[in-house]
């Protein structure tokens, strides 16, 4: 189906290119009537009567949405959880960077993660053994096989944490860099991965991904010698989508700038608590 997004008055806004079809067979009432057939080719959407309508169920889908996530939000703040959502484009690093995380904080904070993925526990299981509780949730079992995570998902993985012991859940989101941003899930803060490998223009590519992150992490500045990426114009880009964006550069797989990403971590857990109890 085509693309929606919401811009900040809740109005929704289509894109008729296909990037992914919604179809959620999961158990929580999260209803996508687009069981229709799609004619990717011509942008053939006749299940729906209008324009209108298509808009009208999606504004209903992200209302329902924001419903759950605050459900999920007043879940995090009765155990005096922070929350954190973590996204990115496959194959940027987020799993190796939550390695580097649950390895510090192991004696330091208790660290949940909600690893979303459409298939395997391979990315779960690189998790295990350092003190963090990870609840595994696979988009492809039972949840239509979506490319994001929604709040009704993350209600689910939920209920395999137990947030009284908790400070930190980290929610390792679906690698993509379109749907996740477009979905709250109750979290406090918002922080997504890009890569040197990818290029200094995906902020004006995915806007609304980077628009909505409240950290920007530049992963794999080990391999800046290596390939074509300019730094200059990629903050330029950051910049242009969202001025006031904190961004820090670290190498998850040399460990350079990763006590940058624990640091900010570390305050965004007390500024929230403090906010939460002023």
């Amino acid at each position: 189906m085509g693309r929606f997004h919401r811009h900040d008055d809740g109005t929704v806004h289509s894109h008729d290119h296909d990037e992914h079809g919604h179809h959620h067979d999961h158990d929580h009432g999260h209803a996508h009537p687009h069981d229709h057939d799609h004619n990717h080719e011509f942008g053939d959407h006749s299940g729906y009567e209008s324009g209108r309508q298509r808009i009208e169920i999606l504004e209903d889908i992200f209302a329902e949405n924001d419903h759950r996530a605050a459900d999920n939000r007043a879940l995090f703040s009765t155990h005096n959880v922070v929350a954190v959502n973590l996204m990115s484009g496959p194959g940027a690093g987020k799993t190796t960077l939550l390695e580097h995380t649950v390895k510090a904080f192991e004696k330091e904070l208790g660290v949940g993660i909600v690893e979303g993925d459409i298939e395997t526990a391979l990315d779960s299981e690189r998790l295990t053994g350092h003190g963090a509780q990870i609840s595994l949730l696979n988009t492809g079992q039972g949840f239509g096989g979506e490319c994001h995570l929604d709040a009704p998902m993350v209600a689910h993985a939920l209920k395999g944490l137990d947030l009284s012991t908790l400070d930190l859940v980290l929610i390792e989101n679906v690698g993509n860099l379109v749907c996740p941003a477009e979905f709250q899930v109750g979290e406090h803060k918002k922080a997504m991965i890009a890569t040197t490998t990818e290029g200094e223009d995906k902020p004006v590519k995915y806007p609304v991904m980077f628009a909505s992150a409240d950290l920007v992490i530049l992963n794999k500045i080990d391999l800046l010698p290596y390939v074509p990426f300019d730094r200059e114009k990629f903050y330029e880009h950051v910049r242009q989508v969202n001025p006031d964006v904190e961004v820090i550069e670290v190498s998850a797989h040399t460990g350079e700038g990763v006590e940058q990403w624990l640091d900010w971590l570390r305050q965004t857990v007390k500024t929230v608590r403090e906010q939460e109890h002023s």
